[in-house]
């Protein structure tokens, strides 16, 4: 870890909405200068609640928080002049062309003359929208949107850089090119980014370091590898036949040499074995021995999937869904959490 200040520091932030819906439960970050710093977790876990208070555009019922050295409470105007944000939905506007979005931007961030023309130039040719900057944006597809979505908020040349979510919606194609983009900028400028998503692999290829957060709290951090070596062995995920008596399932289970971790969930049996495939044998004789005949076995290397699974207790999928069900009834007018 750096010893210079966090580009990005909170700590303790709680936030709640109306009929106490916690989004927040205690929210802690440490975001070291000139790294990509992932925020993973699934949609409803309170990442963009983080995001919105990071950027000053939600108050925090209780906690505190620092971007770029300055207080978001104490200080938001200079919050503002030292970030770039961008948001889920696309801030351009569609009838105006991409190359007066970036003029509009740098203007209203104080750029005159020369100055912003060259800048609206520079960021075109980056993002590859020069030969579109003519056109209305309403004309652009979804991924020369999002491109020029991270154009505008580096008009400004910001310090920190938010990205929440920049590749929803986006095909895969667009969303390879987006990856590819985000590493360019943390290389070549040595931005600090704030990057959250809800994707595990959008984590694992561009996060130095992830924060995964489940229910409105961190509840593991550190860099993709270190999380993942943490598993020993290998994950090995049985799908059952019909759903089992799980006291059973897990009593069969336990004590079995070179296995550990168990979780049985509904029909799903996830275990960590020493030895994946010289387990399977095992595990199928002691399941079949609790009555649960095994469909499918699989064995694989450990996964940020599993880092989810042994910190938050339930597989990502299985956020994913339950928080998906839970979201449009929780989430505050304007926006997801």
């Amino acid at each position: 870890m750096s010893t210079r200040a966090p580009a990005v520091a909170a700590r303790n932030l709680i936030k709640t909405y109306p009929g106490d819906v916690t989004a927040l439960g205690g929210m802690d970050l440490d975001v070291d200068a000139g790294t990509v710093f992932g925020l993973l977790g699934p949609n409803g876990a309170g990442k963009s609640t983080t995001v919105k208070i990071l950027t000053t555009l939600a108050r925090p019922d209780s906690g505190t928080a620092t971007v770029a050295g300055h207080d978001v409470l104490r200080h938001p105007d200079r919050v503002r002049r030292a970030i770039g944000v961008v948001a889920q939905k696309s801030g351009a506007d569609p009838v105006s062309t991409g190359r007066e979005n970036l003029l509009l931007q740098g203007r209203l961030y104080g750029m005159r003359g020369a100055a912003v023309q060259r800048r609206a130039d520079e960021l075109l040719d980056r993002f590859d929208l020069a030969d579109a900057a003519k056109r209305q944006v309403k004309g652009y597809s979804g991924g020369m949107q999002r491109r020029l979505d991270v154009a505008l908020g580096l008009v400004h040349r910001p310090e920190v850089l938010f990205l929440d979510e920049p590749t929803t919606g986006l095909d895969p194609e667009a969303r390879t090119a987006m990856w590819d983009e985000i590493s360019r900028l943390a290389g070549d400028e040595g931005l600090t980014i704030v990057l959250t998503t809800h994707y595990l692999e959008e984590a694992d290829r561009l996060a130095e370091r992830i924060a995964i957060v489940d229910r409105g709290r961190v509840v593991v951090e550190g860099s993709p590898d270190e999380l993942k070596g943490e598993l020993r062995g290998d994950a090995v995920r049985m799908e059952l036949r019909a759903e089992g008596d799980a006291r059973a399932i897990d009593a069969a289970l336990t004590g079995l040499p070179g296995v550990y971790e168990a979780l049985v969930d509904g029909r799903r049996v996830s275990v960590r074995a020493e030895d994946g495939a010289a387990a399977v044998p095992v595990l199928l004789a002691a399941l079949e021995r609790a009555g649960a005949a095994v469909a499918a076995a699989t064995v694989a290397r450990p996964s940020l999937d599993d880092v989810y699974l042994r910190y938050a207790g339930r597989r990502f999928s299985e956020a994913e869904a339950t928080d998906a069900r839970q979201a449009p009834a929780l989430a505050p007018a304007g926006g997801t959490r």
